[in-house]
């Protein structure tokens, strides 16, 4: 990409849920694009799009020539990304979506609103992976606090909506609830057992340690962003039966005093952050209502924890889908196109 130009981009997975929310924000935000290629794996083209797309068409992604873009967002499953990433990374940006990456130590893991300088070295092209949702969400609420205070451990449970599996998963949740709420037994179970009012302790496969793949994930991912690889995390992930909105029990210790109010005033100026107060309207973020503004992630029920030294204890919710993941890797994409200007 030459300084002073419009990118060539393209956006693989268009029709996932977080393809159509990146073209979203990539329409709202009136990012300046010289062309723009939406593209699927072949099992998932013929879904349309929004209206809003003005009905544009998505090609095949075996048959396209990514020689033509200067930025590519993989929005698709990690098979896609392994397939193809890596080659189109070679002469152009890629900001990868998928789990196909996250666990790379030569790939950097961003989330804009923690680490995006480390993106930022001028032109250039290579290979950015995003974190998880709940990472994502977790180390952008976590980030300001242990500038403040060090981080000494963290507690967290969170309570994942069914979008995190994608779009399929949401219309499970939706058939199960049809079908409970008239009587009707359902056989399907997209996550092994019922997910329509219930709740279940497990998100991704149980490893031979008894973690889930999530908490893993929650584990290993946090530690890179926020550059604590030895940061203790205790997970416990669980899915819950509502369509949007990631959210967090956070028990957090600190190596110094970090008093509630003064926590609440650095989260209030953080990037990307937004704290609910109690004395407020909303007096706490719920997914249903806080969630579905999605340019923060929102913080509430903040207090001290009356059974250990210098920690606090409290809630998150963010949009899995928009904030966390369509959002995120438009930030980055702004910061790379920016310093290459």
């Amino acid at each position: 990409m030459k300084p002073g130009t419009l990118p060539r981009v393209a956006v693989v997975g268009a029709s996932s849920l977080i393809g159509e929310a990146l073209l979203e924000r990539i329409r709202e935000q009136k990012f300046g694009v010289a062309e723009l290629h939406l593209l699927d794996d072949a099992r998932d083209l013929g879904r349309p799009l929004p209206e809003e797309e003005g009905g544009a068409k998505i090609g095949d992604v075996s048959g396209f020539d990514f020689g033509r873009i200067d930025l590519a967002f993989f929005c698709a499953r990690a098979a896609v990304s392994e397939r193809y990433a890596e080659a189109v990374a070679a002469h152009a940006w890629v900001i990868d979506g998928s789990s196909a990456f996250r666990g790379r130590a030569d790939v950097p893991l961003i989330v804009a609103d923690v680490n995006g300088a480390s993106v930022a070295g001028g032109p250039g092209q290579g290979l950015i992976a995003l974190p998880s949702s709940a990472s994502a969400a977790l180390a952008t609420v976590l980030a300001p606090l242990h500038a403040a205070a060090g981080l000494a451990r963290v507690d967290v449970a969170t309570y994942q909506a069914v979008s995190g599996s994608g779009r399929a998963a949401m219309e499970a949740l939706a058939a199960e609830t049809v079908d409970l709420l008239g009587g009707r037994t359902t056989k399907k179970r997209r996550f092994g057992k019922q997910i329509a009012f219930n709740v279940i302790p497990q998100v991704d496969a149980i490893e031979a340690d008894g973690m889930s793949m999530e908490e893993r994930r929650l584990l290993t991912e946090t530690r890179r962003v926020l550059g604590l690889p030895h940061l203790a995390l205790n997970a416990t992930a669980v899915r819950v039966p509502v369509f949007f909105g990631h959210s967090f029990a956070v028990h957090a210790s600190f190596n110094d005093e970090l008093e509630a109010a003064a926590a609440g005033k650095i989260l209030q100026r953080s990037n990307g952050c937004e704290l609910i107060e109690a004395g407020s309207v909303q007096q706490f973020p719920t997914p249903a209502t806080e969630a579905l503004a999605p340019d923060r992630v929102y913080i509430g029920r903040l207090r001290t924890d009356q059974t250990r030294d210098r920690s606090l204890n409290f809630w998150v919710v963010a949009d899995n889908v928009r904030k966390c993941a369509a959002y995120n890797a438009f930030s980055v994409a702004q910061i790379l196109v920016n310093r290459s200007q």
